[in-house]
């Protein structure tokens, strides 16, 4: 399932092309820019990297609700979420940098920065993304600009 706004969904492909960035069923390449499928993101979106063994896999499951049930908040941070559940040269790629040794379930909470900013072996609740989100220093300045 494949939630138009917030969730990204990131598919090894064959090739050493490197991977297949899905949104909103559009295919875009993720390696245009230097074979990094989290460039295009850097300062513009704040990432929650998914990683599981299979796309069916119970805890990404929980993840996934746990994200459509905080839609609203998602947006209002800039969230996407991206799924690694694949053995690609993307997917190895940020399973090296983000998940290392982690052959199950992880979520990790990225920064607008690139910097890996929360991890977890379990499906993250939203009031923790949340809460961590709304305490970095950029999210305040938009806060600030906002008015809110």
């Amino acid at each position: 399932m494949v939630r138009r706004r917030v969730t990204v969904v990131l598919r090894a492909m064959a090739s050493a092309a490197a991977a297949a960035v899905m949104v909103g069923g559009v295919s875009m390449s993720a390696g245009a820019q230097g074979g990094d499928p989290l460039s295009s993101y850097l300062w513009q979106k704040r990432i929650l990297l998914v990683f599981a063994p299979g796309a069916s896999d119970p805890q990404l499951r929980e993840q996934r609700r746990i994200v459509a049930a905080a839609d609203g908040a998602a947006r209002d941070r800039d969230l996407v979420v991206i799924e690694v559940t694949g053995t690609g040269p993307g997917d190895v790629d940020l399973r090296r940098r983000f998940a290392p040794g982690a052959g199950g379930f992880r979520a990790v909470l990225i920064g607008k920065d690139g910097g890996a900013k929360l991890s977890s072996d379990t499906p993250l609740a939203a009031e923790r993304w949340i809460e961590t989100i709304d305490a970095m220093p950029m999210r305040r300045q938009e806060q600030r600009r906002q008015g809110s």
